[in-house]
């Protein structure tokens, strides 16, 4: 689509989403969207009410949809009883790494944005976000009596974050 066909709304997100890629968040300039986008900060203002909302209209669906899977899987696996949770672990956690694997390539340039472009908004925490949802996992675990590792908290946190991190 060339730019003579594009909404002025198309024209912000792409001016945003580019602006966005090349310097983060915070350090993203609204007057350069705007410039880049050839509209007034008039028409900006007529669609968001700030940068921050602008960010949140590129990533908010995709993180919303992406971090409601991974919680509504753990909801689900607790909810199972002990018997099918101990039957179930590997294959609930794998069905779901592998939905996310695939939701996060299917929208890769909205994950770049939440991942490495977003220090100074609600997302900058994503990982750890999910790191926390994960401790309610090994708390189970070991109540089936799976073998109880006593990990200080912060080497957990340090380990699984790792582990979402090079799963990114």
């Amino acid at each position: 689509m060339s730019e003579s066909e594009m909404t002025t709304l198309e024209l912000i997100h792409a001016a945003a989403k580019n602006e966005f890629m090349e310097k983060g968040y915070k350090s993203a300039s609204l007057r350069n969207i705007v410039k880049t986008a050839g509209v007034t900060t008039g028409a900006f203002y007529g669609y968001y009410k700030s940068k921050e909302e602008l960010f949140d209209a590129l990533v908010g669906e995709q993180y919303n949809t992406f971090m409601n899977k991974y919680q509504q899987t753990q909801d689900e696996f607790t909810r199972l009883s002990p018997e099918e949770q101990k039957a179930g672990m590997g294959v609930q956690s794998g069905e779901c790494l592998e939905w996310m694997t695939d939701y996060a390539y299917a929208n890769k340039d909205v994950f770049k944005l939440l991942l490495c472009c977003s220090e100074g908004t609600k997302y900058e925490n994503m990982v750890h976000d999910m790191v926390d949802a994960t401790h309610a996992f090994a708390v189970v675990m070991e109540k089936l009596g799976m073998p109880a590792y006593h990990v200080d908290p912060q080497l957990e946190h340090m380990l699984v974050s790792g582990m979402f991190s090079a799963f990114f």
